[in-house]
């Protein structure tokens, strides 16, 4: 594990006064200069689907063009093997066999690609990454893919392809500017609700199965040890919103999560998420849990809240079971109020605009702008993002600050690097090295386990699919990448250690995660990149 890097904050203070009218407000001091997390918890993408060209883009006329700045590294993407004698166009993938195929800027609505549990694994064929048209692959209609080229758009083999700068060049841009970590996977295999589970907690195990409702089979799964594990897209079991598959985590510990760590260190956050105010009224007329927003770039109406995609409302300790509204703009991250750290998106905006940002924000899209395919798109998504990032660079916090872009799982597209095995599982939901089997069984200790003792916790087979990471900030190096192997609770890491909150315990997988402290520069008494570039949000160039 890498240590934290870090300046004593009396020296930090004393050199900038800036940092000490902001630590004044906050409580504990944090142990680098960011005074204010912000991560964006985007929707299903995996590495090489958004950066396995970076940073060379095909520039067609008409389109969006990114030229890499000199010197400007290369990342673990795709070889000219890969990309011309991929495994997959040479394995039992049928009709789907293909290589990697780049789609093109108005490609940008696709079909959702098998993302759950098993069949990733099963993609990954023992990691010869071989069979992802056969598992994960979900072939597109000819209305959605619009152009159709190449033909293998409407098959399977869709889960081949990959946008470039042309399309994705807001995150290409924040690349260029900030860092990009190209070594980061899912915590674990699956979907959704297990990823953003895993971003707050680190900890998918410890259902209480006496809360669960209409759970599909492959929702959870037995541990092996008395419990069970989240493996789906089950609904928070409290939330008004949610469907009828629904459940809750563990509830009889005080420090399930990391909003139960802030609470205790007096520390402001909150988790932002399109749709949670079911008070709006949208200009369609839409309101309550049916609000809706028609997509300028697709054309789709598809539903802003989306139950599963909000982690919080699983715990009792952390939910706002009624979508009770916020005191006050002033209440807005603060213990106490009503709400309970849960918030509309708008209401992020709202308190930014009236000055005020909590030490850690969590934001989540409405679904049109998340980035899941089938309900939304690159452009769409990166519409969301600038929006973002313009927003808290042209504000008074932009020096304290650390913008944090990441996934929640990878939708089943293809990606060529298989990660560590740090996890052990053996259900029967586990195919990766075998029937029955993610890892080796009787190798011991296979931690972290419930209790961080030496068994298996079955059905959480990790680390997952490699997912883009990338950190946006005046203290990130500029155009810089970083093979660190980092998961989702890398950032929980961060999170903890900046705060010296300590860690969720009970088998969080916290306690293995390296650090993201080296895609940062603290080793000035000031930030080090001048990098501010306002995007555009519709090209993503600035």
């Amino acid at each position: 594990m890498r240590q934290l890097l870090s300046i004593p904050v009396s020296i930090l203070l004393a050199l900038n006064p800036v940092w000490s009218s902001v630590a004044d407000a906050q409580s504990p001091t944090p142990a680098t200069p960011i005074q204010h997390v912000v991560v964006i918890f985007d929707e299903n993408n995996s590495f090489d689907h958004y950066f396995g060209t970076y940073p060379k883009a095909t520039n067609p006329p008409g389109q969006p063009r990114f030229v890499a700045l000199p010197g400007t590294p290369t990342v673990n993407g795709f070889s000219p093997g890969l990309l011309t004698n991929n495994p997959n166009l040479n394995a039992a993938n049928g009709s789907g066999a293909s290589n990697p195929f780049r789609l093109n800027r108005t490609q940008a609505l696709t079909a959702d690609q098998n993302h759950n549990y098993g069949p990733e694994q099963a993609s990954f064929d023992h990691g010869l990454m071989d069979l992802f048209p056969t598992n994960t692959g979900t072939a597109g209609s000819s209305s959605s893919m619009s152009v159709l080229t190449p033909a293998v758009v409407t098959t399977k083999g869709l889960v081949m392809g990959y946008y470039d700068g042309n399309t994705v060049t807001a995150l290409w841009e924040y690349a260029q500017n900030f860092a990009l970590n190209d070594n980061s996977y899912g915590t674990q295999f699956g979907p959704s609700s297990p990823g953003a589970v895993n971003l707050i907690s680190g900890q998918t195990n410890g259902i209480n199965q006496a809360t669960v409702v209409n759970a599909n089979a492959s929702d959870e799964v037995a541990d092996g040890q008395g419990g069970f594990t989240l493996n789906g897209d089950s609904d928070p079991l409290n939330d008004f919103c949610a469907g009828s598959s629904k459940m809750q985590m563990n509830f009889t510990s005080s420090n399930v999560n990391v909003g139960n760590l802030l609470n205790t260190a007096g520390l402001s956050w909150g988790w932002f998420q399109g749709g949670f105010d079911l008070t709006v009224v949208n200009p369609n007329g839409t309101t309550g849990c049916n609000r809706s927003t028609v997509s300028p770039i697709t054309g789709l109406t598809e539903a802003d809240y989306v139950p599963h995609h909000e982690p919080f409302q699983f715990y009792p300790s952390t939910a706002n079971p009624s979508h009770t509204r916020p005191t006050s703009l002033a209440s807005i991250g603060l213990a106490g109020d009503a709400a309970n750290h849960q918030y509309d998106l708008h209401d992020f905006f709202d308190s930014l605009s009236a000055g005020n940002l909590a030490s850690v924000s969590f934001l989540k899209a409405q679904s049109y702008q998340n980035g899941h395919a089938g309900n939304s798109n690159p452009l769409d998504e990166q519409a969301f993002i600038v929006k973002v990032v313009n927003t808290i660079m042209q504000s008074s916090f932009w020096n304290t600050t650390a913008v944090i872009i990441a996934y929640d799982d990878s939708d089943g597209w293809y990606d060529h690097q298989m990660g560590s095995i740090v996890n052990g599982s053996f259900s029967t939901l586990d195919v990766l090295t075998g029937a029955s089997a993610c890892g080796t069984s009787g190798i011991t200790p296979q931690l972290p386990g419930p209790n961080t003792g030496s068994l298996a916790v079955n059905g959480r087979c990790g680390y997952g699919v490699r997912q883009p990471l990338l950190v946006v900030s005046p203290w990130a190096k500029p155009n810089y990448v970083d093979h660190t192997l980092t998961d989702q609770t890398s950032i929980l890491r961060f999170i903890e250690d900046n705060w010296s909150l300590g860690r969720i315990g009970a088998g969080s997988f916290d306690a293995l995660a390296n650090p993201i402290t080296s895609m940062f520069n603290f080793t000035q008494p000031t930030p080090q990149n001048p990098n501010t570039p306002i995007l555009s949000s519709v090209t993503g160039l600035p």
